[in-house]
């Protein structure tokens, strides 16, 4: 229950409204320590509830009587816009009965709307690194009065290469008294050193290895023999595999919008998301997603943070993701909250080192699936490594020592030179390097 926290009584007001009954796990043990001011280092998974996690101890922190705003008083950092919108909901949702007020600065937006929102100075600020700092730069934001940072799904803010830009953000906060650090894989070296220079003594706490991120939602991978077998695979699965609503990932912009158009043409009402989209666009896709408006989302991997739909429960891989961490991400989006999901990735030749790697780094084996309707020729590598990548073909090494005594053994060809002949007039010079004119004539002598 969540009263056994000491959270406000209007902070348990709201609890009791939004129906919320059993903390989760990442709630239980994160809440406390959050509570007693504790710098956290967190992994869990998405959709476990870390973000209430993170905003009830903010909220205990800043509840009070009605009163003019002076300071920023928390900073929430996120990775994506959706995810920050996401965020600022959850926030309004546990703060109704407060007078704490909250702002957005993401980009996508007017910049100017947004300096108006700051002059209000709103008590926590959330927003994406990119336009914070160009609120910074333009002399908008003052962090100065900061008690508070929150960095949320930190391993993918260093992976977008908001590294420096995260950093500066703490930097002008110089009154923090705590930093919360949340995301969902345990990160690599880049993590760490954000973890050493942000956090001071902090708790670390696992609530899920990385190989229990995914428990919730069972993987599949179907071989395939090349991208247009792929597109029938895709085709048979919308038509024949049972779901509510279903993502379709890929590596690039250009290949979902194809992925997109094909679908439109077998009339199913599918949305496409990436980077080109503006925020308008954006947001139209997954409202219509939460409502049920379509049933399917064709996206790169803008929408694999942040993005909470209820009854999503496909994910379907067209190509395999870069990395294992942007797996976890990507099939998070389904499982979610104890309810089941269903995981697809479709692999070709080019995939199987990949899909290898990602086993590998959840310390999983995928199920192999077969439709007999739309069955390839391509079932893997013949052969693979101990790690189960592909075995390469190996080039023959040349012995250079050989390669060059059996140049030397080649005859070479000699130039024929057509020497004049004999009684023929020289047209070459005595030394041989410039050719001499040919005289004329003399003239008969005058008689």
């Amino acid at each position: 229950m969540f009263s056994q926290f000491a959270l406000h009584e209007r902070l348990l007001k709201a609890v009791a409204e939004l129906k919320f009954v059993e903390p989760t796990p990442v709630q239980t043990a994160a809440i406390p320590l959050a509570l007693q001011g504790r710098d956290l280092r967190v992994t869990a998974q998405t959709g476990s509830g870390k973000t209430a996690a993170f905003v009830l101890p903010i909220l205990n922190r800043l509840i009070g009587p009605a009163k003019v705003r002076v300071d920023i008083r928390a900073l929430i950092l996120l990775p994506t816009r959706e995810l920050a919108q996401q965020t600022l909901k959850e926030v309004e949702r546990f703060s109704q009965f407060t007078f704490i007020k909250a702002g957005l600065i993401t980009g996508g937006e007017d910049f100017k709307v947004q300096a108006a929102m700051l002059r209000k100075v709103p008590d926590i600020l959330i927003g994406t690194p990119g336009r914070l700092i160009e609120q910074l730069n333009a002399g908008n934001l003052d962090l100065k009065h900061v008690e508070v940072i929150v960095l949320d799904e930190a391993d993918r803010m260093l992976d977008m290469g908001f590294s420096e830009d995260v950093q500066r953000l703490v930097e002008e906060c110089p009154s923090r008294q705590q930093t919360l650090l949340f995301s969902a894989t345990t990160g690599g070296a880049g993590l760490r050193d954000m973890i050493d220079k942000v956090l001071k003594d902090p708790e670390h706490l696992m609530i899920n290895s990385v190989s229990q991120l995914s428990e919730g939602t069972r993987q599949q991978v179907i071989a395939a023999d090349h991208n247009v077998h792929k597109e029938q695979i895709l085709n048979w699965l919308m038509a024949n595999e049972t779901y509510q609503k279903a993502i379709i990932f890929t590596n690039t912009k250009a290949m979902a919008d194809r992925l997109y158009g094909r679908l439109v043409a077998q009339d199913y009402k599918v949305f496409v998301l990436h980077g080109d989209k503006d925020q308008k666009d954006r947001k139209a896709a997954i409202d219509r997603l939460k409502q049920g408006g379509v049933k399917i989302l064709v996206a790169t991997d803008v929408a694999a943070r942040g993005l909470d739909v209820e009854g999503l429960d496909m994910v379907i891989n067209f190509e395999m993701p870069r990395s294992g961490d942007e797996y976890v991400h990507r099939i998070g989006r389904t499982g979610r909250a104890g309810n089941q999901g269903l995981a697809i990735s479709l692999i070709s030749h080019g995939d199987w080192n990949l899909m290898s790697s990602v086993e590998r780094y959840l310390k999983q084996k995928f199920e192999r699936r077969v439709i007999k309707e739309v069955k390839g020729s391509y079932t893997g590598p013949k052969k693979v490594k101990a790690s189960g990548k592909a075995v390469g073909v190996k080039k023959k090494k040349t012995d250079k020592k050989t390669d060059k005594k059996a140049v030397a053994k080649t005859p070479t060809k000699r130039k024929t030179v057509n020497r004049p002949k004999a009684d023929a007039p020289s047209l070459v010079s005595q030394d041989g390097l410039a050719p001499l004119r040919k005289r004329k004539p003399a003239a008969p002598a005058a008689e």
